[in-house]
């Protein structure tokens, strides 16, 4: 197969030819239609995940397909079948899995970071059986590669995780590919929301995208500004980012008995993470975290996306072949490029 790969951690990513992954019991391969360009991918590149520990490595987690082989143990599925899948895949069988919390699995699978990902014609997925995901027929591939990470973990961190309710102010930090998922999902919830970042696109589009406010972060008190813009304070805020600065603006832009959601990575910073406990115990303040989306939630997805609440395309903004998404991948970090890439062309 064709696929882009990298030798050392920081090194150039190639396009290759690689061996074909070969489906093990539980598993199941694909060929790869269309697969985002994630940070997380990015984070991965530069060492920053302790899953990925065997190099040539091939990047990508958010991806649709077709199957084209399956391994033993595996039924309800054939050759042929439109699927996506969780970025992160749980073995169905610990105990968080057996509770229906399989985005947090003890022994859960992740392509591009625990083994090879869809930055290739072809992936393995394990754990197949409790984790592909039938497409609507009318979903489009590119549609499908979209929600993988960035719309599936928004929809769970702002509907399910912060329990977000109509006329609620969402207060989203960070508007890359997650956060503007986040201002969708929001505004499809018929919540009001108010977006910070420092990209001038990122807040243009945010805007564009239903945020009533939107605050440069680079300019003044982003906590005071956000409290006096929602009367008080946000409701939900969402980290979306993975900063400690960013985190500390958002716990302190929440109103009394407000929920803050981390979704950002805080990896790589020196500096340690504060939180002001103050203000979670004087406000009574709720801190979670929100790690990815189950399968057995999707549904509730395609529901919106069917009923029109939700366009995820409006946030696909560029298409690409391999070799370019590799480029892309190794300048992520500081490219101003708002919404979501998506590499469909493999050949």
């Amino acid at each position: 197969m064709r696929a882009a790969a990298y030798d050392s951690f920081g090194g150039p990513i190639t396009v290759r030819e690689l061996p074909d992954p070969v489906p093990e019991a539980g598993d199941v391969v694909l060929r790869v239609r269309a697969t985002g360009i994630c940070r997380s991918d990015w984070h991965g590149w530069k060492g920053r995940d302790r899953d990925i520990r065997e190099l040539p490595h091939v990047p990508g987690h958010e991806f649709s397909g077709e199957v084209v082989a399956i391994g033993g143990g595996v039924t309800g599925f054939q050759p042929g079948d439109r699927v996506t899948v969780p970025f992160a895949a749980g073995c169905g069988s610990c105990e968080p899995c057996s509770l229906g919390n399989q985005q947090v699995c003890d022994s859960q699978s992740q392509p591009g970071f625990t083994h090879w990902g869809s930055f290739a014609q072809l992936v393995r997925v394990r754990y197949a059986q409790d984790n592909l995901v039938l497409l609507p027929d009318d979903m489009e591939y590119v549609t499908a590669a979209a929600l993988g990470c960035r719309f599936t973990t928004a929809y769970r961190a702002v509907a399910t995780r912060a329990r977000t309710t109509a006329g609620e102010w969402v207060a989203v930090h960070g508007c890359g590919g997650v956060g503007l998922s986040a201002i969708m999902i929001a505004r499809s919830l018929e919540a009001r929301v108010l977006a910070v970042d420092v990209n001038p696109a990122a807040l243009e589009m945010a805007v564009d995208l239903g945020a009533e406010v939107a605050i440069d972060g680079r300019a003044g008190d982003v906590a005071a500004t956000n409290l006096d813009a929602t009367g008080g304070g946000a409701h939900v805020s969402i980290d979306a980012m993975g900063h400690p600065a960013i985190l500390r603006a958002a716990v302190s832009s929440l109103r009394k008995l407000g929920r803050h959601v981390q979704v950002g990575l805080l990896v790589g910073d020196a500096a340690p993470t504060p939180v002001p406990m103050d203000l979670v115990v004087g406000r009574e303040l709720e801190i979670m975290g929100s790690h990815g989306m189950q399968a057995h939630l999707f549904p509730g997805l395609f529901d919106l996306i069917a009923s029109g609440a939700l366009d995820p395309d409006r946030l696909v903004t560029r298409l690409c072949k391999l070799e370019q998404g590799a480029e892309l991948l190794e300048t992520l970090d500081g490219d101003p490029h708002a919404g979501i890439t998506v590499i469909d062309r493999f050949g």
